[in-house]
């Protein structure tokens, strides 16, 4: 049964999807349809970050994530001021636990340059007058362009901006379960016809590439990212973001101090290999997927030397006390009971090449035929998406 028809359909109402339908209707596209699995925006992903929005230090200057990051941080912070959004533009200090460490400080402060971020490096001194409570070993780097946003405030606006062109129309609670011949989506709720398709389907990415024939060499593992929350009667604040010095061999940052538009102040995330693309509790969300989940984890954990690493170590962060540990490595002053239960919890979707039996590090966007793929879009994806949104339809959808 045929539900509806569209010009162009989007599957995903996240950031990469809605920021797409924004691009696309600025270009004057329409006749777009919108469909997300969930009964409203924001349960995933976009909704469950951090709101930082990065400032491309981290990405190696070739990478589609360095040259949208910046861009992107510029284009959401106008955005946010433009709508009254909340918006901290407040900078982070990356900070040293090891002398070890101050080579990859070094190599950060060399990426970020390169990909245009305003950087420095300081003292012990200048650190303590930005960040009073912070801890580093003889130096540290500073981002000036290091804000943070409110993400499900933006995802609203978003929605609102688009429900009012008269040109999108967004179908909640709708999810893809197949696709007939090549121009047919199938959903829980009929079929939905199309000439173009975009594939924003984050978690779920893969899947929805699968129905296409796109993407058959990577899969996809999920990491839990668990949060805690600094108790607001702490002896001591951050003003901003403190963040380690990350393994750069791997694609996260490790657990860092944000504190957020709202002035609460969260640590983390994890980075805890998950049974689930939705398994945010100990066993809630673990699902059909867990048995080959698990079996791919056990394969890189002897294949990949870096995955190992993260596999032996972040499991044990469901520990209050190793949490505590980690988090305690950065400042100069912190209690067991300064640190309390946070209600946060994020799922990553980790995009692996089964190939090379490797993580893969940058955003991927795939076209094939009528239809575009964009996969992996992991952190900074909510930074980068006004930025790649603007290239994808620059690239595929200019007239």
């Amino acid at each position: 049964m045929s539900f509806d028809n569209a010009g162009i359909l989007i599957v995903g109402g996240g950031i990469i999807g809605l920021t797409i339908a924004r691009e696309l209707v600025k270009q004057g596209h329409g006749d777009i349809v919108i469909i997300e699995k969930e009964p409203e925006l924001g349960v995933h992903a976009s909704g469950r970050n951090s709101g930082v929005l990065h400032a491309g230090i981290y990405y190696s200057p070739d990478s589609l994530k360095a040259k949208s990051c910046l861009n992107g941080n510029f284009l959401m912070r106008e955005y946010c001021k433009e709508k009254g959004l909340p918006l901290l533009e407040s900078g982070k200090v990356i900070v040293t636990r090891t002398a070890a460490e101050l080579p990859v400080l070094d190599e950060l402060h060399r990426r970020a340059t390169a990909n245009g971020a305003k950087v420095e490096m300081i003292d012990e001194r200048q650190l303590a007058a930005i960040e009073p409570n912070a801890r580093t070993v003889e130096r540290a780097l500073f981002s000036h362009y290091t804000a943070v946003v409110d993400p499900k405030a933006v995802l609203k606006s978003l929605k609102k901006d688009l429900e009012r062109t008269g040109r999108v129309k967004l179908h909640l609670g709708c999810k893809m379960i197949g696709l007939k011949g090549s121009s047919t989506v199938v959903t829980n709720k009929g079929d939905i016809s199309f000439e173009r398709f975009i594939n924003a389907a984050g978690a779920y990415c893969n899947k929805v590439a699968g129905f296409f024939g796109v993407g058959s060499k990577y899969r996809l593992i999920p990491f839990k990212g668990v949060y805690r929350l600094l108790k607001k009667d702490a002896p001591f604040t951050v003003n901003s973001n403190i963040y380690p010095v990350p393994d750069i061999r791997n694609p996260f940052l490790g657990i860092h101090f944000t504190r957020s538009v709202h002035g609460d102040v969260y640590l983390g995330p994890t980075a805890i290999p998950a049974f689930g693309r939705e398994n945010y509790g100990i066993l809630s969300g673990i699902d059909a997927e867990a048995f080959s989940i698990a079996w791919q984890d056990l394969v890189l954990f002897f294949l990949n030397r870096p995955f190992r690493n993260v596999a032996l170590s972040e499991p044990l962060k469901y520990l209050p006390s190793y949490f505590f540990r980690d988090a305690a490595k950065l400042v100069k002053e912190l209690a067991p009971s300064d640190v309390v239960h946070a209600s946060k919890v994020g799922i990553r979707p980790q995009l692996v090449d089964w190939e090379k039996k490797e993580l893969v590090m940058d955003f991927l966007v795939v076209a094939d035929g009528s239809s575009l793929h964009v996969l992996n879009p992991i952190s900074p994806a909510f930074t980068s998406s006004m930025d790649l949104a603007q290239g994808m339809v620059a690239e595929h959808f200019s007239s």
